[in-house]
């Protein structure tokens, strides 16, 4: 049996197309656990501490390269 290596963020745009030999079963499931264990409060929580922590971290600055 021959296995293929996919580029899901390129093919699946519009869902699985190997959902039985998905190589991100193991994410799907633990997503899956997280969603079903964890109340919407919690993933609020979640959310709106990421969001303060964002917002509190200095500002990145990008400085381009320009080449003459």
């Amino acid at each position: 049996m021959e296995t293929n290596t996919i580029n899901c963020t390129e093919v699946c745009t519009n869902g699985c197309i190997q959902p039985d030999r998905c190589q991100n079963q193991a994410h799907i499931q633990s997503a899956s656990k997280f969603i079903n264990e964890t109340s919407l409060d919690k993933m609020h929580q979640i959310a709106e501490e990421a969001r303060r922590k964002k917002m509190s971290a200095p500002p990145v600055w990008v400085i381009p390269n320009w080449e003459d």
